[in-house]
Order: C-alpha cells, then structure tokens, then sequence
C-alpha cells in the first residue's frame, strides 16, 4: 500500500469510544473481513483503553449512539478534507481518507461513493478497491464486493488482504467453497509470511472439512 497516502483525520477519544461502544452493541457482521491495510475492527487513532474509562453509574452512563450520531460524527471528522476537496476535487488520496473516515464510523454507502470517486483518478489503487469491496460487503452487496476483489486482484494479484476477504465472501456470501478453498490457497502459496496464516489455515481447514462432507462431495 502507498505509505505516502493522507491519513484521515484521527479520532477523539470520547469519538473512539463511542464508536467502540456501537460496534460492540451492533456486532460486526462478516467476522474477519480485513481492510486494505488494517483490520476492521482496528481501534481508531487517539482511542482510550477500557480501564481508563471513568467508573459511571448506570444512570449517567452515556448510551451507544445510533446511526444518526454516527453520521453525524463522521460528517464533523471528515468536513476539514472536504473543505479541502473544492480546490482538489480529483485528489485520489484525499477522497480515499473520506471514505475511510465514513467506514470507521459505518456509514458504508458513503464511503463507497467516496472511495469510487478516488478511483476513477487512481484504479490501481489495490488497497482502496479492496476497503470499497469490503464496504459493499458490509451493505449487503456480496456479487459486487466480489467484483470488486477481482478488480483489485488484477493490479496486485497477490494481495493477501485481498485473497483472504474474496475467499470469506465467497464462501459466507455466495456459499462457494471451492471459491473460498482456491482464494485461501493462493493466498498460502503467495504470502508464506501473512500474519494471519493461523487464522487462514484454520478457516481452510474448517471449509475443506465441510465441503467435503456434502451430499455427492468426492474424497
């Protein structure tokens, strides 16, 4: 990935921790699913620790906010970069950082608006069409996340995010095991180094064994 990327703007901690409590209230759906360079589930930046939290009662506890607050917090994070976009507004890598900045907070459809437009200057962007996969994933949109992996895969056909997030969709989204098996393998073979070869050979497994416990599944 392009280390020379703009970050997006980093997080408050009372941001953070809202935006932690909604993902632990919500769940994230997809289990695993791995951005273009860092997990999605990954704290943001400035983020607090749990146990430094001050001790609340019950009834001064703040409570996690909805989709509303979410957007509204993101709509305030991401206003500096936006402002910046009316005398840059083909900027692939502030457009990128928009959109990252509207899926931290898990307003999905306007990322992938943002990472789209990002795109259109910068399509081999590997990293960035693997976040707008993602987001299209977490939407509902399995085929055209899947779409978009492949876009992905041929300018950087051994990503290893990449291959591990198309082979999950495959396989929870479109229950294509063979799909999923041939992604993780590829990705095994490629990046015999991945941080999370663990998890992958575990899922692998765990598919394999499945597949091949199918009605009229061949050893």
């Amino acid at each position: 990935m392009d280390t020379n990327k703009t970050p997006h703007a980093s997080w408050t901690s009372q941001q953070a921790l809202i935006l932690m409590a909604i993902c632990l209230m919500t769940g994230i759906t997809g289990g695993w699913i791995i951005r273009g360079a860092r997990p999605v589930n990954a704290r943001p930046a400035n983020a607090v620790t749990v146990a430094s939290i001050p001790a609340t009662s019950p009834s001064s506890a703040p409570q996690p906010p909805g989709a509303a607050q979410l957007k509204t917090m993101a709509d305030n994070q991401a206003a500096p970069l936006i402002l910046k976009l009316k005398s840059d507004s083909k900027n692939p890598e502030l457009l990128a950082s928009i959109g990252n900045t509207y899926y931290d907070a898990q307003q999905y459809p306007i990322a992938v608006d943002y990472y789209g437009r990002a795109l259109e200057t910068n399509p081999s962007d590997a990293a960035v069409r693997t976040d707008m996969a993602t987001a299209y994933w977490y939407i509902g949109n399995a085929d055209a996340a899947i779409t978009e992996f492949n876009k992905a895969l041929t300018y950087s056909p051994n990503n290893p995010n990449t291959l591990f997030n198309l082979g999950l969709v495959e396989w929870q989204g479109k229950h294509n095991s063979a799909g999923a098996i041939a992604d993780w393998k590829k990705l095994l073979a490629t990046n015999p180094n991945y941080e999370a070869r663990d998890k992958v050979e575990q899922m692998l497994s765990n598919v394999e064994k499945q597949a091949a416990a199918k009605p009229g599944a061949t050893g």
